[in-house]
């Protein structure tokens, strides 16, 4: 798969492709706490313009489509800058393909050799088995789950899992 995936810092050309892979995610409602209304505009802020982030995107090395993306930063500012907190959306149309797995490693990678210690996830809704299954093949743990924290559209209440693994 990783010949077929090609995965780089995000430019801002890049937005319309990221656009087109978090629009379908974020209006779902089943794995972002985004509110699933969110505007074009307010997404980008929230995923390209949050300081001390880096955004990556997953593409596809022929004709340079947007297959996912990805952004990594501290979980906490000060004492907590040390451990990453990362987000990922693969464009629904490139599920299966192996894009969150080549782009997983790649922040992992990129968090590593930026000086982080540990990659921690504050919310990986229970639901979404391929993501905890991911996560779990690459080394995270479930630290804990929070009971009836996330309003899923089509299960009610459902606990979001806390993940990490050091780095």
């Amino acid at each position: 798969m990783s010949d077929q995936v090609t995965v780089r810092p995000a430019t801002r050309e890049d937005w319309p492709g990221m656009w087109h892979t978090l629009e379908p995610v974020l209006r779902a409602g089943e794995t972002y706490t985004y509110p699933r209304d969110i505007t074009e505009n307010q997404a980008r802020a929230a995923w390209t313009e949050t300081p001390a982030a880096r955004v990556l995107v997953a593409v596809d090395p022929i004709d340079g489509a947007v297959l996912g993306t990805a952004k990594y930063l501290p979980n906490h500012p000060g004492a907590g800058a040390h451990v990453a907190n990362a987000s990922f959306v693969v464009d629904p149309e490139a599920s299966g393909r192996g894009v969150g797995r080549v782009l997983a490693r790649a922040v992992l990678d990129g968090a590593r050799a930026d000086g982080y210690r540990a990659m921690q996830f504050n919310a990986v809704v229970e639901t979404n088995d391929r993501a905890v299954r991911l996560w779990q093949s690459l080394g995270f743990t479930i630290l804990a789950t929070v009971p009836e924290a996330f309003d899923h559209p089509t299960a009610g209440l459902v606990g979001l899992h806390i993940m990490h693994r050091t780095l």
